[in-house]
């Protein structure tokens, strides 16, 4: 290939990833579209040529809202006022989202049972906030040889928060600890 056969292909592979999500005026290349005015009313179906004309016209853009209709959707409007808003929509949306944390305590089996209630209450907060907990009891040396016996601690781990929980995952093993994850209780 020469260069000015490179030269245009990266043109054309630039103008078509920068601008991917929305086409506009001259980037619409469909034989037909159906029109929507600046007010919001239907102008119908019709070439592509066409509804550049009207929206140069009206000094506005013609932006290709809806690519997947049969045939595909533009709308006369000023591009920039529609960018403003359609990022203003993104942003609206980010804050309602909320995103749910894992949490983790560690516990190991021959815990007393005040630092099991210290591990509790701490749980109890991390729930009540709407996270999950993942309750992790971790086996070191000749512990291993128990892992049976000492599964009980985390059922009256369970037991403490089920209140405010209840179990997502049952105790499992992995490696050398055991693995519980609760969830905040959705009947409060």
């Amino acid at each position: 290939m020469d260069s000015l056969t490179i030269h245009f292909f990266y043109i054309y592979l630039w103008r078509y990833t920068a601008i991917s999500e929305v086409f506009i005026n001259e980037q619409i290349r469909d034989k037909e579209v159906r029109v929507i005015g600046q007010d919001g009313e239907q102008l119908g179906i019709m070439s592509s040529k066409d509804a550049m004309k009207i929206a140069r016209e009206a000094e506005l853009d013609l932006v290709k809202v809806a690519p997947n209709a049969k045939p595909p959707v533009c709308k006369i409007i000023d591009y920039g006022k529609y960018k403003y808003e359609m990022v203003r929509k993104e942003k609206e949306a980010k804050k309602k989202q909320r995103v749910i944390d894992v949490k983790e305590v560690r516990l190991s089996p021959n815990i007393e049972a005040n630092d099991m209630a210290t591990k509790a209450n701490m749980a109890r907060k991390f729930l009540l906030k709407g996270d999950r907990v993942k309750v992790t009891l971790r086996f070191r040396g000749r512990e291993m040889a128990h892992v049976q016996a000492s599964k009980h601690i985390l059922d009256d781990f369970a037991e403490m928060l089920a209140d405010v929980s209840v179990i997502d995952k049952p105790a499992k093993m992995e490696g050398r600890s055991m693995q519980m994850f609760l969830a905040a209780d959705k009947k409060q």
